[in-house]
């Protein structure tokens, strides 16, 4: 499988934690982390393969690239994150 560049949006929530733990634990070829949080959330980092990533906010552009979304952030979020994320490309 490519390297692969994934989104995790909720990512500074438990869910979201965790998905990121298990990318890592399972070694997933991921070749850019970008995690996705609300704008109280935005600019916090996550550590992922022992090194801190900052956190973006859900915009529009966010999914630019994006091969995978992962979606664990509450109903709102992420009802307006797979809008953006649609716009981009399937991400049903």
């Amino acid at each position: 499988m490519k390297n692969v560049r994934v989104a995790v949006v909720g990512a500074t929530g438990l869910v979201g934690q965790k998905m990121i733990q298990v990318l890592e634990e399972r070694n997933f070829p991921v070749s850019e982390l970008v995690p996705v949080a609300s704008e109280r959330s935005a600019g916090k980092q996550v550590t992922f393969r022992g090194k801190p990533v900052t956190v973006q906010p859900l915009s529009s552009t966010v999914f630019d690239g994006v091969t995978y979304a992962l979606f664990s952030a509450g109903g709102s979020v992420s009802s307006d994150g797979k809008t953006g994320c649609r716009s981009r490309r399937n991400c049903d």
